[in-house]
């Protein structure tokens, strides 16, 4: 006889409750929760704390560059020296403006003001080059007015009162606004170091200029939307144009 299998009990083909249970891995790590900080894209609108710091040095470039001019073209009309001019006829008293000494300081001023204005026409390299020459205006100013030279302008200035030739002046002295020449000088070299640090963070006038999108800026007009043809006002203007609007 052969032998008939025998079928298993239910009991032990069946899964057990552990099996049925267990949830299947996710061989996938979980992910960290920890936030990860943001960094500013490049070309990025400066915030609000660097746009303040640019103002106030602005500011402050603008009121150095502007009183340094003033303070110096206003010392350069002034009396710098003072002498006599002796003749056959007596002495003469005599002096001499800053303008006459030297007309360095003065020329030197107008070129700072007209710098310190540029400074905002122009960008990037053409700025740096700006503010330097800015710079360079002061230091020169200091430099002329504590030059001297007022010798020289007091014998020319005897000579054309006495109308002789070769005269010189005798008692010669000098006044403080050479000085006051030279802080406005000062003041200007100020204003020229500032721009320098700080002028990239200045607006420029030529931004209303650029075109949409070229520096950050959003657009300052939406764009017009196109007219529509069927609108009586459209359809009047292609008859003014001698054109069919029953057309297309």
């Amino acid at each position: 006889m052969t032998a008939v299998p025998q079928p298993r009990p239910a009991e032990e083909s069946a899964p057990t409750p552990a099996e049925t249970q267990a949830p299947a891995q996710d061989p996938t790590p979980a992910p960290d929760p920890t936030p990860i900080p943001a960094t500013a894209p490049a070309g990025a609108e400066p915030t609000a704390p660097a746009r303040a710091a640019g103002r106030r040095s602005l500011a402050a470039a603008l009121l150095l560059g502007v009183a340094g001019a003033a303070v110096v073209l206003l010392a350069a009309g002034k009396t710098w020296a003072h002498g006599i001019a002796r003749s056959s006829d007596g002495s003469l008293p005599i002096d001499v403006s800053g303008n006459e000494v030297t007309s360095v300081p003065g020329a030197l001023a107008l070129v700072g003001l007209a710098a310190l204005v540029a400074v905002f026409a122009v960008r990037r390299t053409g700025r740096v080059v700006v503010s330097g020459l800015l710079a360079l205006c002061g230091a020169g100013i200091v430099i002329a007015s504590l030059a001297g030279g007022d010798t020289a302008a007091l014998d020319a200035a005897a000579t054309a009162a006495t109308h002789l030739s070769s005269t010189s002046a005798v008692g010669k002295g000098s006044t403080g606004w050479p000085l006051a020449a030279a802080a406005g000088g000062v003041l200007l070299l100020a204003a020229g170091a500032l721009a320098l640090l700080r002028s990239r963070h200045w607006p420029g006038m030529s931004n209303r200029y650029d075109r949409d999108g070229a520096t950050g800026l959003p657009a300052r007009k939406a764009q017009r939307a196109a007219p529509d043809p069927e609108r009586p006002e459209e359809l009047w203007k292609a008859l003014d144009r001698g054109e069919d609007p029953t057309r297309g």
